[in-house]
């Protein structure tokens, strides 16, 4: 009597990784049309992502080798050209926590996750190499531990391209070593989907996942917000998944929980708040962003606002243009191709759509509700998207061969040229505007401007920090006091006005002396008059 063949999923073999009797081998229905051959009790090659074809060193540690190379290319490339000054959002990050300068106005968007994650190092040296090398080095760990959770899900060949892809673009490598919340915010995300996947199966899976999202939480609410909605609802309609809600609903309120405390204290309501923060951002609305994300995808670091800015070079922004098209490859074969995937009873649906669709959700602030751009806000979105891509890349690969082998190879390598090439070119550019706020503060102490002291008007929040002086802003996105009470303020300590592009300064201090600010960008800082 002839023998049927059996899901791989479902044999002994298969959970032991033992082969099953040669006497057994048998086509699998699910054989690809190239005639691969199943094994009873193991499933096919060609549908495990994860699974290296013969030819392949599975046994070599590919992704702590992707993490060193990333820890390697930050210590040479970024951080020596950025140990010179912070940039402005670091600078009001890191002042949240420096014991030796006064702390620059906290917006009502920010969250203070990122000044905890420095706190240790500001505490114990005002150096900014060695904040830039603990940043770098604390990236590259977290880099490992957040993809190395999907080596179960996927498979370490996926895993391994995934996080060298992620790792590749100068996005990651430019912002792995500053104090900014986008990359934790990323990394944390990938493992916090990872987790939840997992849940089933590892007995603390639960608790990582609410880790996970805490540390989101902490570091922006507002992505936290937008990463939980996909979770929620999948915890909610899918009935094995309903066992992640407790442990979803618990890290985004302990993760929450600093800023709501901070809403009430400042702001008077989490309502008032969130409508400060989105008069802040311009008005959280319907804005149609994606070609203001574009153009930002190769500089400047902030394109706000976006007129005017050119569009990248197609070879630039080419990779851009395809990932939501790799996105859509890889979701149509996952719905199409629902067979098990190594490391458990998941569908390949599951490890596939449930990734794609936070990395969708976190892209939707950023690319329909504000007006304007910068490079690092969507790379939780590139994070997510490379797991897919990267299995995608690799199912080719066990499909086809070593042509298509050799076709990613060429791929993958072309991209992390050009990628490369953009660090290099954009990351003097980045330190060139540093130095200016550096070589601004230089200016004021070289005009006996000593703390206590007080700096307002034109890039006053960077500048004053490097000056050790305090900093306060009667307009803008970062209006800190009104009118009177900074005409208060003056009088009480030195003060300085600063003014660029030869603009004349506010009506209160139009009797005051300008003094040009050498190397800062032509800023012009205006001192009162002797008593």
């Amino acid at each position: 009597m002839r023998r049927r063949w059996r899901p791989a999923s479902r044999s002994t073999e298969a959970l032991s990784g033992r082969p099953g009797p040669p006497s057994l081998a048998r086509r699998s229905p699910d054989a690809s049309a190239g005639g691969t051959t199943a094994v009873l009790g193991r499933a096919d090659p060609a549908v495990q992502p994860g699974r290296a074809a013969p030819w392949y060193p599975d046994r070599v540690p590919w992704l702590g080798l992707v993490a060193c190379a990333y820890a390697l290319l930050q210590l040479l490339l970024v951080v020596p050209r950025l140990s010179g000054a912070l940039g402005w959002d670091e600078s009001v990050y890191v002042s949240q926590v420096d014991p030796r300068n006064p702390a620059a106005w906290f917006s009502a968007p920010r969250s203070r996750g990122t000044s905890f994650l420095v706190a240790p190092v500001i505490f114990a040296t005002p150096s900014v190499l060695a904040l830039r090398i603990a940043l770098a080095l604390g990236a590259a760990a977290a880099l490992y531990g957040a993809f190395r959770v999907w080596r179960h899900l996927v498979g370490p060949a996926a895993t391994a391209l995934g996080a060298l892809l992620f790792a590749g673009l100068w996005t990651t490598q430019l912002y792995g070593p500053q104090a900014m919340p986008n990359m934790g915010v990323a990394l944390a995300s990938v493992a916090a989907v990872g987790w939840f996947l997992r849940l089933p199966g590892h007995p603390r899976a639960g608790w990582w996942l609410a880790g996970s999202l805490t540390v989101v939480t902490l570091l922006r609410i507002h992505d936290a917000a937008w990463l939980g909605l996909p979770l929620l609802l999948t915890a909610a309609v899918v009935r094995a998944r309903r066992r992640a809600l407790p442990y979803l609903l618990g890290g985004l309120a302990a993760g929450a929980v600093p800023w709501a405390v901070e809403a009430y204290a400042r702001w008077g309501s989490i309502r008032e708040r969130l409508r400060v923060s989105s008069a802040t951002e311009g008005g959280m609305g319907l804005h149609l962003n994606v070609g203001n994300a574009w153009r930002a995808l190769d500089g400047p670091m902030l394109c706000r606002p976006c007129t005017g800015e050119p569009y990248p070079p197609v070879g630039v922004s080419l990779w851009w243009l395809c990932l939501p098209v790799l996105a859509a490859v890889a979701a149509a074969l996952a719905l199409r191709d629902r067979r098990q995937v190594t490391g458990g009873d998941l569908t390949r649906a599951e490890v596939t759509l449930l990734p794609l669709a936070c990395a969708a959700a976190m892209a939707v602030p950023y690319v329909l509700l504000i007006g304007y751009a910068a490079p690092r806000f969507l790379l939780p979105t590139y994070a997510l998207a490379a797991l897919p891509v990267a299995a995608l890349a690799v199912r080719a690969v066990h499909r086809y061969g070593r042509p298509a082998a050799a076709v990613v190879l060429l791929l993958v390598v072309a991209q992390l040229a050009s990628q490369a090439a953009q660090t290099d070119r954009l990351t003097p550019v980045t330190a060139a505007v540093d130095q200016r706020y550096r070589a601004a503060a230089d200016g004021l102490r070289a005009l006996g401007l000593s703390p206590p002291c007080l700096v307002t008007g034109d890039r006053a929040l960077p500048v004053a920090y490097d000056a050790g002086c305090a900093s306060a802003q009667i307009g803008g996105n970062n209006t800190s006091v009104t009118r009177a009470e900074l005409l208060r303020m003056i009088p009480r300590q030195p003060t300085a006005v600063l003014t660029a592009g030869g603009r004349r300064p506010p009506s209160y201090a139009r009797d005051w002396t300008p003094y040009p600010l050498p190397h800062s960008g032509g800023l012009t800082a205006w001192r009162p008059p002797a008593g």
